[in-house]
């Protein structure tokens, strides 16, 4: 007999059926769809009375039920979610979610390994499925992170992960998708009896030189073909040269970006994208001209100098957006892994200084995976590909109407329960406050 639900009445039976301890969600079975919702496709589209379908974990069916014959009895699950709105689940690029539990407890931080020039280290072997943070991140919509290490010049190589998994070879959504070179800054900044002063760093034309070294080293290695020995650190570098990586260069100011475009062409790199690049609005024409794209830094953030306007931060989206310049949102900064959760928040911001709201929906699904390399498996609700989204009641980029109601990874449908739930129900309850639905 065929199961029909609203959403309401499912989330009733999940709940009921909930566990003490959360788990991985067991693989998909049963066919669903979900009918009526408002769909943000995440390439830029709106489906205002969508009908998306799910079979064996994937996208079967993305279209407007009014425009098409449709076959309810094909599907077991048919879920009601009028009113309501359906999204691509969202990602998290350059995070250090799952690397880190505590910061104040360097046993809990394992993002950083010694050394300078690192690209054989692998963050996804330190990534942890348990970790108590991630679900309280899942319940704002944010499904999938990239896995990113830190420290020393070249950092090491991240890889994409979606957030429901017993362990990282089970979450893994893009293995090893590219490596991280940290651009120096050619000033300091510091104070001195209570001004802040700019410096030449001293050591920046040491740190040039050796950057172009390691690379060229690693070039004629990878083209000598006579080769027997293994070299670690080169060998994780292959992919970049031969085009299946990305090169993700961490850069601000305008002096970086522009040196990192001319290491591009330099080393004749095809895939390069910037991590951070507050100065990327003055050098869209340069970043467009080299198909770069821009992983933003944190909307949420005070401008880096003195001499900008308050709200440039808010407005760098748009003003990449307006350029042509494809962008995505990332929250590196103080308190990241927890601070995650607020991904979508930045996105709001960003809509409120000009951005168009289905762009901010497209930087926070399609274009991070386009980035990334996996934009033809997750980030949007198209045919064929991962079923990873999720149902809100309101406006997702809106931290006041956000009500995510049922999320799906892979076609599973996950736990939204946490520690922060946990909590809210235990103190709602002992004070004889009445729960939201």
């Amino acid at each position: 007999m065929k199961k029909l639900y609203t959403l309401f009445a499912l989330l009733v039976v999940l709940s009921a059926a909930a566990q003490p301890t959360i788990l991985p969600a067991p693989q998909q079975t049963k066919s669903m769809l979900i009918m009526n919702a408002t769909a943000h496709v995440g390439n830029g589209e709106v489906i205002e009375n969508s009908a998306i379908g799910i079979k064996d974990g994937k996208i079967v069916l993305a279209a407007d039920a009014r425009l098409i014959r449709l076959d309810m009895s094909a599907y077991d699950t048919i879920i009601y979610a009028s009113g309501q709105h359906v999204y691509p689940g969202f990602i998290a690029p350059n995070s250090t979610l799952g690397l880190v539990e505590v910061e104040a407890v360097r046993a809990t931080r394992d993002f950083s390994e010694v050394g300078t020039f690192k690209p054989s280290v692998r963050s996804i072997i330190a990534y942890n499925t348990d970790s108590e943070v991630i679900p309280t991140v899942r319940s704002n919509g944010v499904l999938m992170i990239q896995v990113t290490p830190r420290s020393g010049i070249v950092s090491g190589t991240s890889s994409v992960v979606q957030l429901d998994a017993w362990n990282w070879e089970d979450a893994v959504v893009k293995l090893d998708d590219g490596v991280h070179l940290n651009w120096p800054s050619m000033h300091h900044k510091h104070n001195d009896k209570g001004k802040t002063k700019i410096e030449l760093m001293k050591n920046y034309d040491q740190q040039l030189t050796e950057i172009h070294s390691f690379f060229n080293e690693a070039k004629a290695y990878l083209q000598n073909k006579t080769t027997t020995e293994k070299e670690i650190r080169f060998e994780a570098l292959r992919g970049i040269f031969e085009g299946s990586q990305v090169l993700y260069v961490h850069a601000d100011d305008t002096k970086q970006i522009g040196e990192a475009i001319a290491f591009k062409r330099e080393m004749k790199l095809s895939k390069v994208v910037i991590v951070g690049g507050y100065d990327s609005w003055l050098m869209t024409k340069e970043l467009k001209e080299e198909n770069i794209g821009v992983m933003l830094p944190r909307v949420h953030s005070l401008p880096m100098y003195n001499e900008d306007e308050v709200n440039l931060p808010y407005q760098l989206p748009a003003r990449l957006y307006k350029a042509g310049v494809k962008f995505c949102f990332q929250n590196q900064g103080d308190m990241e892994a927890m601070g995650t959760r607020n991904l979508p928040f930045l996105a709001g911001t960003a809509v409120t200084y000009g951005l168009p709201y289905e762009e901010a929906i497209r930087a926070l699904t399609l274009s991070a995976a386009e980035m990334m390399g996996c934009g033809d498996t997750v980030g949007s609700i198209e045919e064929g590909k991962d079923a990873t989204l999720f149902i809100s009641k309101g406006d997702a980029l809106d931290m006041l109407t956000n009500d995510v109601q049922l999320a799906l990874i892979q076609g599973r449908i996950i736990d939204l329960t946490s520690k922060q739930t946990d909590l809210y129900e235990k103190y709602m309850k002992k004070y004889g406050l009445p729960l939201e639905d």
